[in-house]
C-alpha cells in the first residue's frame, strides 16, 4: 500500500455518513395466534390478531412467518415490530396487561404499553457509516464482509469518484448527511514532502475532517528535502496550522497521571510510593514513571506483597535506567562500546555503571 493511499484512508475513515432509510412497519400487541398444521404435511398456515389501543386487525401467515415467530418465541400477549418489506419480526417486550398472568418473569423481560394509533407505521432508520467502510463495501466481491478481513490494500481512484457523487447526491435529496470527523497523526514530522503535498490538497476538500497533529521538533529538516523548517513542516503547511502551545504538568498533576496509571494496571500504590513516582515523572520523564509501576509490582510480588512500596520503586529505579542516566552511562563508556568504526579499547577504567542517581529520599 502506498503512503498516499494510507492517508487517504485515514482521511475517509474520519469521515461519517448518517444515511436514512425510512420504511412502512406494523407495531402492535398480539391478541392471538392460531397455527393450523397440517396432518399430510403440507404447507403451515395460520392467523394472527394484532391490536393497538386505537384498532385491531386479522391477518394471514404463511410458512416463513410462522417459522419467524417461533423462531422469536412469540406469544399472545407480546409486543412486536413486523418490517414490511424484509419481513423481519422484532420482539420488544411483554404488554402491561398481560403482566399479572405468570408467577414468575426472566430479568430481561421487558414491560411496555399497548401501542396507540394506526398498525402500520412509517419509521425512520438511521445507518451509521464511513467513507472507508463504504468504500471497502463497493471494492470487494465479499461486500460488508470485507470490513472483517483486515488489510483492504489499494482502492481504484474510479471507485472513490462515484462513491462521492452518491454520497453527494443523497446530501441534496436530504437522505444523508456527512459529519467531518477528527483525525489526530502522531509524529507529524516523520511525513516526507510527498505527505505533506497529498494532506495539502486534501484539507482543501469540502468532506475534509478536522486534522490534529503532533509532534516534538523544534527546527529539523523536512524529510525529502535539503532544508530545515520549525517543527519539521513545510512552511507552506505550516502556514495553514494553528500552533497550540502546551506546558509541563504540575507536581500534582504528575501524581494524579500515575495514580490513575497504577489504577488502570490494577496495582495498589503506597502514598510514599505514589509520591516517589511523581517525582521521578517530574524528573526523568512520566513515561518512565509510568513504566516502573509495572516493574515495582513485580518487586513486590517476589517479596509476597499485595501493595508496591518506597523500597519496591527504589530497587526499580536501580534496575533501570532512565534517558538521562542512560546517556551518562554511554559517555562514561564510551571507550568501551563498539563505535561506528567496529573499534573497542578493552583496557578503558570502568566507569560507574548506571551514572548519576538522583536523590530518592
Amino acid at each position: 500500500m502506498s503512503k498516499t493511499e494510507a492517508l487517504t484512508q485515514a482521511f475517509r475513515k474520519s469521515i461519517g455518513l448518517r444515511i436514512k432509510e425510512e420504511s412502512e412497519i406494523m407495531e402492535g400487541e398480539i391478541v392471538e395466534i392460531q397455527i393450523d398444521r397440517s396432518v399430510t404435511g403440507a404447507a403451515k398456515q395460520g392467523k394472527l390478531t394484532i391490536k393497538t389501543t386505537d384498532m385491531e386487525a386479522v391477518y394471514d401467515m404463511g410458512t416463513k412467518m410462522i417459522d419467524a415467530m417461533t423462531k422469536e418465541r412469540i406469544v399472545a400477549g407480546d409486543i412486536i415490530s413486523i418490517e414490511k418489506s424484509s419481513g423481519r419480526i422484532t420482539k420488544l417486550g411483554r404488554s402491561y396487561a398481560r403482566s399479572r398472568e405468570y408467577d414468575a418473569m426472566g430479568a430481561d423481560t421487558k414491560f411496555l404499553q399497548c401501542p396507540d394509533g394506526e398498525l402500520q407505521k412509517r419509521k425512520e432508520t438511521i445507518h451509521k457509516v464511513t467513507l472507508h467502510e463504504i468504500d471497502v463495501i463497493n471494492s470487494r466481491t465479499q461486500g460488508y464482509l470485507a470490513l472483517f478481513s483486515g488489510d483492504t490494500g489499494e482502492i481504484p481512484s474510479e471507485i472513490r469518484d462515484q462513491i462521492n457523487t452518491k454520497v453527494a447526491e443523497w446530501k441534496e435529496e436530504g437522505k444523508a448527511e456527512i459529519v467531518p470527523g477528527v483525525l489526530f497523526i502522531d509524529e507529524i514530522h516523520m511525513l516526507d514532502i510527498e505527505c505533506f503535498s497529498y494532506i495539502n490538497r486534501a484539507l482543501e476538500d469540502d468532506l475534509a475532517p478536522v486534522v490534529i497533529m503532533a509532534t516534538n521538533r523544534g527546527k529539523s529538516q523536512v524529510r525529502g528535502t535539503d532544508y530545515e523548517s520549525p517543527h519539521g513542516l513545510p512552511l507552506d503547511f505550516l502556514d495553514r496550522t494553528l500552533i497550540i502551545q502546551t506546558e509541563k504538568y504540575s507536581q500534582d498533576e504528575l501524581k494524579d497521571i500515575v495514580a490513575i496509571r497504577a489504577q488502570e494496571e490494577e496495582v495498589d500504590v503506597s502514598p510514599d510510593a505514589l509520591a516517589l513516582l511523581a517525582k521521578i515523572a517530574h524528573e526523568a520523564g512520566l513515561r518512565y514513571a509510568s513504566n516502573l509501576i509495572s516493574t515495582s509490582w513485580m518487586i513486590a510480588k517476589k517479596r509476597k506483597s499485595k501493595v508496591v512500596d518506597l523500597a519496591d520503586v527504589q530497587r526499580s529505579y536501580s534496575l533501570y535506567l532512565d534517558p538521562a542516566r542512560s546517556v551518562k552511562f554511554v559517555e562514561e563508556s564510551a571507550k568501551k562500546l563498539i563505535g561506528n568504526d567496529g573499534s573497542v579499547e578493552f583496557s578503558a577504567s570502568n566507569g560507574t555503571g548506571n551514572g548519576e542517581n538522583m536523590d530518592l529520599s
